[in-house]
C-alpha cells in the first residue's frame, strides 16, 4: 500500500550578500508518493528583508542626484530647448533618464514604508522633500506643456509617475502629505494624458520595452483603483478589453527578444487579471495562454551575457518583470500557486547581480527587484 512521505527541505535562497545565507531561506514542501510520483511541489514566495533592503537603498540614493551619463530623450525645436538635465528637469533628472530617476524615487518611498527603521530614513525623507518639492514639479510641469513635449515618456514614465503617486499616497508618514501635494499637478497632467491618448491608440504596442501598452495600462490602472478615480479606469478597463479580449495563443516560446525587459505575452495576463472578473479571465486566459494552468509549465530564465551593456542587462528587467506577473496571478488566484516556483527561480538568478553592478544596470534595476518581491 502506497503511503505519503512528507518531506520538508530548504532552498537557498540568493539574496544581494549571499554569504548571509542564514537570513534567506524559505521552505520548499514536497508531497510525494511511495512510487515518487510527485503530486504537488510549492515554494514559498521570496520576500524582501531588511538586509536586502539596505542594500538595495545604495542603487537610488547612488543615482538619482547624479546628472551624468544622461540620456535626455528629447526633441529639440530650437537652442531655447537645450540645457543641462538638472535645469530640464530639477525633479527627475538623475539616474541617467526621467523615467529611472522616477522610479528611483518610487524605490526610495517603497523601502521606507516597508522599513521605516531604516538607519538613514530622516536624510532619505530630506532628499525626497528636497528633489520633489512645489518648485521643481512646477518644472516638470512645464516640461511636460512644451510643444514638443506631448509625448515625452508616454506611456511607460507615464505609468511610473503614477505608480510612484500611488505610493506616496498610501504613505502614512508626516512627509507624504507634503510629497503627494507636491506632485499633484504633474500627477494630474498624466491622468489627462492618458484619457486623452488612449482613444486615440487604435492599436496596442506588443513589444518588450518601454512603449509596451499593457504594461503602462497596469501601474495607471493600480493607481486609478487606489485613489477611485473612476474616469481614469473606466479608460483603461474599456482600451484594454478592446484591445486583448479577443488575442488567443500567445507565443510565449518566441520570447525574449534580445532586449527585453518586459514579456508582451506575460504583461498582457498582468493587465487582464486585473480588469476581468474571475469568470471572464478563466475564459480569456483559457484562449491566450492556457498553459499557465499546468502544474509542469517552466520557462526558462532570460540569461545575460553582459552586464556592462545597457541593452543586454534588460534580460534581467525581464526576470523581475515576469516574476512580478507571476507573484501577482498567484496571489489573486490560487489556482495559479505553482507560478511561484518560477518567479522565485527568475528573482534569484538576478537577484545576486545587483549592488555593485555597473551602472548600466544599477541605475534602474532596483525598482523592478524592489517591486517584484513586494508583489
Amino acid at each position: 500500500m502506497n503511503r505519503l512521505i512528507i518531506v520538508f527541505f530548504s532552498i537557498l535562497i540568493t539574496s544581494c550578500n549571499t554569504s548571509e545565507s542564514s537570513s534567506n531561506q524559505s521552505l520548499k514542501e514536497s508531497i510525494v508518493e511511495a512510487s515518487d510520483t510527485i503530486k504537488v511541489v510549492i515554494e514559498k514566495p521570496l520576500k524582501l528583508t531588511k538586509k536586502q533592503a539596505v542594500s538595495l537603498l545604495e542603487l537610488p540614493l547612488a543615482c538619482i542626484n547624479t546628472e551624468y551619463p544622461n540620456k535626455l530623450g528629447q526633441t529639440i525645436g530650437g537652442k531655447e530647448d537645450i540645457g543641462e538635465p538638472s535645469a530640464l528637469h530639477p525633479a527627475f533628472y538623475g539616474c541617467f533618464d526621467w523615467h529611472s530617476s522616477v522610479h528611483g524615487h518610487w524605490s526610495l518611498v517603497k523601502l521606507l514604508k516597508s522599513f521605516p527603521d531604516m538607519e538613514n530614513a530622516a536624510e532619505i525623507k530630506a532628499q525626497l522633500l528636497t528633489n520633489i518639492s512645489k518648485k521643481n514639479i512646477e518644472s516638470e510641469v512645464l516640461y511636460f506643456e512644451g510643444k514638443h513635449n506631448k509625448s515625452y515618456e508616454r506611456t511607460y514614465g507615464w505609468a511610473w509617475l503614477l505608480k510612484l503617486a500611488e505610493e506616496i499616497h498610501s504613505w502614512k508618514d508626516p512627509v507624504a502629505k507634503e510629497l503627494e501635494e507636491n506632485l499633484q499637478p504633474l500627477t494630474n497632467l498624466i491622468i489627462q494624458r492618458y484619457i486623452d491618448f488612449l482613444p486615440k491608440l487604435k492599436y496596442p504596442i506588443r513589444v518588450g520595452e518601454h512603449t509596451n501598452t499593457a504594461f503602462g495600462l497596469s501601474f495607471a490602472y493600480d493607481y486609478a483603483v487606489s485613489l477611485d478615480h473612476q474616469p481614469l479606469k473606466d479608460a483603461i478597463s474599456k482600451r484594454a478589453k478592446e484591445f486583448y479580449m479577443n488575442d488567443t495563443s500567445c507565443p510565449v516560446g518566441w520570447e525574449p527578444s534580445g532586449y527585453d525587459f518586459l514579456s508582451p505575452c506575460f504583461e498582457e495576463v498582468d493587465i487582464m487579471r486585473r480588469i476581468l472578473s474571475k469568470s471572464s479571465f478563466d475564459t480569456w486566459i483559457q484562449d491566450f495562454m492556457p498553459q499557465l494552468k499546468n502544474k509542469d509549465f517552466d520557462i526558462p530564465v532570460g540569461e545575460v551575457s553582459d552586464r556592462t551593456d545597457g541593452k543586454l542587462v534588460h534580460l534581467d528587467g525581464l526576470n523581475f518583470s515576469r516574476a512580478w506577473v507571476l507573484y501577482g496571478l498567484a496571489n489573486q488566484y490560487s489556482e495559479y500557486e505553482h507560478l511561484i516556483n518560477i518567479a522565485n527561480k527568475h528573482v534569484n538568478y538576478s537577484l545576486p547581480n545587483l549592488v555593485g553592478d555597473s551602472y548600466e544596470g544599477g541605475h534602474w534595476l532596483g525598482s523592478f527587484a524592489i517591486y517584484a518581491l513586494q508583489e
